[in-house]
């Protein structure tokens, strides 16, 4: 290939990567746009896709259809909306409406059971449980199903109706007369079931129930009982009563002018309709209900918090103050705890998920006071500054030019950086030489004893604990940066459960038991919990949703903020296979050597770097140079560290790659060469090494993706590129999003990556 061809081939691979960046770029400018106008808001409906008539895909238009689309669409017109149709996973759709992906869930969704679990409508369909068996079945009522196999869809009404601690005695008796109650993903799986013969009945939805036996051709018969009746309503996001609200008065206005029967009557469902103007809304009962049916309280913590929460080096057990206040909420309410450490980037996906019932880990009011429901504060916090003991830092003001560590999205991050931050601390962290990030206080530590960051900034009890288990090889300046208070931090909306620990945490300050926990951890000095405090969030509560909708980054924004990280990821690419690759074929030939010893140690050396995690051998590459040999780098050394670790790592893969593609190149081509009278070297240069190349090109690929993608392991050294970056914005914005648009990078540059290897094998064919 000459020169010139060459070139002009790599500027149309890169013109075709920038057209690409400028469309992604150019899509998300317009989707914010459209967004922050105004011009037509969009309305997401989340529905089950196999569940008609109420929504299912019609099999001659393929498209989604049914009542409860309908009806949808029709309120969508009346308000200027956009309707988004969004099939989901059942199993699924709390984690749809908590992370915003959906606006409601509209798709016979039942009210009965699930009343405070969701924002609700009033109900628009009063609906039953029924039972369908063949025609030619000999079950004619429901005490015939005694001994038989009955089938549900999995977190149905049906399955409620049957097995949940509401049903009746007389369907719980029922349902133990079963054979077996088996459970599956949707009703299309039911009916197949029942129809092979590998069941006997379907319990389900009397509307669902009439269109399954009319659209397959009446094969199948409903039994006269009925195990249940229920309401079907549309259920939004917990605290969401304005969306509710239009929706809801929308839906009256057509009730009121005809047009909600017309649908309706359209899906053979008029005898079931039920919307009433005088019904009152069915959740208004959260606030009073009460947690005494609850079994376990899960607390979410991250596990390298010390003295708050954090693994115990002799028990390996979970262990801290937060903790054994928790451990006693639960002993006196007879729950079980379950502590469940946590990603702190990922903690508000965790406890809209479910995952979790609360965060309770030395977690910060101050600046999230409308992004929780919280419990009064019980620790008055400060932010202070640890430096090491010789450090020449005495006060604030001699950070200037210094590099300070902070953990991710910390209180002590909020105190320097935020829009709440006094100026005196955006002051501050502006005149230091770098503000980085890291994942955990451990990392922070390693990073200052090493010289690599001259001061942390963290809470003054963890920096208490950590100057003391250390042996007082670090301290704390006189100056603090800012107070803080903490609290329990739990679902927006769950006052009830708030209302239980609150209640019982001071019982626990009453009788002392407080004050005890507190004094075990040294923290008696810094408990701050009151009966007299009023609840921080009382006030901010109606208004959260629009304080902070306002502040959210579009996707265009997150995408220019990436860019630097972008640079940064394809620095670490870029020069881990610029020396991976050649320090890959050395391995290989040690690796192939006759001489036992080199060819020993190239073995040891493969098996260590394939047999261990690449974040491991980074930490051990970045601070074994002071932790062994007492050598104080500093701070450039950190990128260093990185490409080396990299470096070391992928060679390791690539040449067990090189040798399987210099092992597949037959003998005869050597010994051809030989009888022609190439030396060694010009017979590998000339005749393996090409082929080679050929044949290990589709697991080279392999490789080079993943190396794309494990660069998002550079911030165990907190080193920033692109994905550590998206999780910084993610939870500084309470957004999945920006993750979603650090993917589509690595994605993208994924595609262009692969499409650059095939156009150079394309380019190799010659050797077939």
């Amino acid at each position: 290939m000459s020169l010139r061809k060459s070139e002009k081939k790599m500027d149309r691979i890169f013109s075709i990567f920038m057209i690409i960046i400028l469309v992604m770029s150019m899509l998300y400018i317009v989707v914010d746009k459209v967004e922050a106008t105004g011009e037509k808001k969009t309305f997401t409906v989340g529905f089950d896709a196999e569940f008609p008539p109420y929504g299912y895909k019609d099999e001659k238009s393929g498209e989604y259809v049914g009542f409860d689309l309908d009806l949808a669409e029709e309120v969508c017109k009346r308000n200027n909306w956009k309707l988004v149709k969004q099939p989901i996973d059942w199993d699924s759709k709390d984690m749809e409406l908590s992370s915003g992906s959906i606006d409601c869930i509209w798709n016979g969704f039942t009210i009965d059971g699930r009343e405070n679990d969701y924002t609700w409508s009033t109900p628009y369909v009063d609906n039953s449980q029924v039972v369908v068996v063949k025609e030619d079945s000999d079950i004619q009522k429901l005490s015939d199903l005694a001994g038989k196999i009955v089938i549900v869809q999995a977190d149905s009404s049906a399955l409620s109706a049957l097995t949940s601690d509401d049903a009746t005695d007389e369907n719980k008796k029922l349902a133990k007369s079963f054979k077996e109650l088996q459970q599956v993903g949707d009703y299309n799986s039911a009916f197949l079931n029942l129809e092979s013969g590998m069941a006997q009945a379907v319990c389900m939805d009397i509307g669902v129930a009439n269109y399954q036996i009319e659209s397959r051709g009446n094969k199948f018969r409903m039994l006269d009982e009925h195990i249940s009746s229920e309401k079907y309503g549309v259920g939004f996001k917990k605290g969401n009563t304005e969306l509710r609200d239009t929706v809801q008065k929308t839906l009256l206005e057509m009730k009121k002018d005809g047009n909600f029967e017309k649908i309706a009557k359209k899906w053979n469902l008029e005898t079931s309709i039920c919307l009433n103007e005088n019904d009152s809304y069915i959740d208004g009962v959260d606030d009073t209900a009460n947690e005494t049916d609850r079994k376990q309280f899960t607390v979410g913590f991250d596990a390298e918090f010390p003295p708050y929460g954090y693994k115990d080096e002799k028990s390996g057990e979970y262990v801290g103050f937060d903790l054994d206040l928790a451990e006693e909420v639960c002993k006196r309410n007879n729950w079980k705890l379950i502590k469940q450490p946590i990603d702190w980037d990922s903690k508000d996906m965790e406890l809209s998920s479910g995952s979790i019932d609360c965060i309770w880990n030395g977690f910060t009011i101050d600046g999230r006071e409308n992004d929780y429901t919280w419990s009064t504060p019980y620790v008055d916090n400060s932010q202070v500054v640890v430096v090491k003991s010789n450090s020449d830092i005495q006060k604030l003001s001699d950070l200037a030019g210094k590099i300070v560590v902070v953990q991710a999205d910390s209180s002590a991050l909020s105190a320097l950086t935020s829009d709440d931050a006094t100026e005196e601390n955006k002051k501050l962290a502006e005149s230091f030489k770098e503000l980085q990030q890291v994942s955990d206080y451990n990392s922070a530590f390693l990073n200052l004893e090493s010289g690599m960051v001259q001061a942390i900034c963290m809470d003054i009890g963890v920096a208490n604990y950590q100057i003391e288990i250390r042996g007082n090889k670090f301290r704390m300046l006189d100056e603090h940066i800012s107070s803080e208070k903490y609290g329990v931090g739990f679902k927006k909306g769950n006052v009830s459960l708030r209302n239980t620990v609150q209640n019982t945490l001071l019982k626990m300050k009453a009788d002392g038991k407080f004050d005890e926990i507190a004094k075990k951890w040294k923290l008696e000095t810094s408990v701050c919990l009151s009966a007299d405090d009023k609840y921080i969030d009382a006030e901010t509560q109606q208004t959260a949703d629009s304080s902070t909708k306002s502040d959210k980054l579009g996707a265009g924004e997150v995408l220019l903020q990436l860019i630097e990280g972008v640079k940064a990821t394809l620095l670490i690419f870029i020069l881990t296979l610029l020396f991976a690759l050649p320090l890959g074929l050395l391995i290989t030939f040690a690796r192939m050597s006759k001489f036992k010893v080199v060819n020993m140690l190239a073995r040891i050396y493969i098996s260590v770097m394939r047999g261990t995690p690449l974040m491991l051998q980074l930490l051990v590459v970045c601070y074994a140079p002071y932790y062994v040999f007492d050598i104080q780098l500093g701070q450039g050394y950190r990128f260093y560290a990185v490409i080396i670790g990299f470096s070391l790592n992928y060679a390791a893969y690539f040449a067990e790659i090189f040798r399987a593609g210099i092992q597949s190149v037959p003998q005869g081509h050597r010994e051809a060469a030989q009888i022609l009278g190439y030396s060694r070297s010009q017979t590998f240069r000339k005749i393996i090494f090409p082929q080679m190349v050929k044949h290990i090109l589709p697991p080279a690929t392999n490789e080079i993706i993943t190396l794309v993608k494990d660069t998002s392991l550079a911030f165990a050294l907190a080193y920033t590129e692109v994905f550590t970056l998206a999780k910084q914005i993610a939870a500084s914005q309470a957004s999945i999003m920006p993750l979603f648009v650090a993917g589509l990078f690595y994605y993208v540059f994924n595609i262009l990556v692969a499409f650059v290897m095939e156009r150079i094998e394309k380019s190799l064919s010659y050797y077939r």
